[in-house]
């Protein structure tokens, strides 16, 4: 299920001055084109559709649950082939966001820490201090809590997300234009949104971090863009 992101532009980075320097400096993004990106992190049922109908061993749900938890236990290249199986089957183009493009929509027009504020609140999130039921200890399923401006749901907590960026440790340089920046450190890529088991200070709309792209962990998953 995908929603609209409309053309526009926005601040990128940390506007608030508490995050850390690779958050830094804040500069202006313009997305001169819409597109579309998921409602929700790929599920389970997504993916398993995908490993039966390309022989593959399905994936580890880590005995936490299948079905519409997000999927877990993939990496980059995983999260590619997916992507262009989707692609091939559907006629639509999808793809991995850029970190740019997963800010935006996840900010969806806000300027606070988190999508709803400057405090965690409770019980809008999964993560270890979010106030929910399943802080800390496993995934919950997709479309929990409550959604952002633009109607999308689970942007912070539960699993990292993946992008198509290569790690930067500051924003100097930059693309200003939504596009994933591919040059830097492309043996690990940014993640984006918190966890699960993370606290509050990294479910922050400006939090990046860096991981092993070929890594597959139990936290981090994805969520796709179709391009219009």
């Amino acid at each position: 299920m995908m929603t609209f992101v409309p053309a526009g532009k926005f601040v990128m980075g940390d506007l608030k001055q508490v995050g850390q320097s690779y958050e830094h400096p804040a500069h202006e993004v313009t997305f001169s084109e819409a597109f579309h990106i998921g409602k929700f992190p790929i599920t389970f049922n997504e993916y398993d559709r995908y490993s039966k109908a390309t022989g593959q061993t399905p994936v580890s749900d880590y005995h936490w649950g299948r079905n519409d938890r997000p999927i877990i236990n993939v990496n980059l290249d995983d999260a590619r082939a997916y992507a262009s199986w989707l692609s091939a089957e559907t006629g639509y183009t999808y793809r991995l966001p850029s970190e740019a493009e997963w800010e935006y929509a996840a900010r969806a027009g806000a300027n606070s820490i988190y999508p709803w504020g400057n405090d965690i609140g409770k019980n809008n999130a999964n993560c270890n201090g979010c106030g929910s039921i399943w802080d800390g200890n496993k995934t919950a399923p997709v479309g929990q809590f409550p959604a952002n401006a633009w109607g999308l749901h689970d942007m912070q907590g539960n699993t990292w997300d993946l992008t198509e960026d290569c790690w930067n440790f500051n924003y100097r340089n930059a693309p200003t234009n939504g596009s994933p920046w591919k040059t830097g450190d492309c043996i690990r890529g940014v993640i984006r949104g918190g966890s699960l088991g993370d606290t509050p200070q990294d479910l922050r709309l400006s939090t990046r971090l860096r991981n092993y792209s070929a890594t597959r962990t139990v936290i981090i998953g994805f969520r796709l863009v179709r391009e219009l």
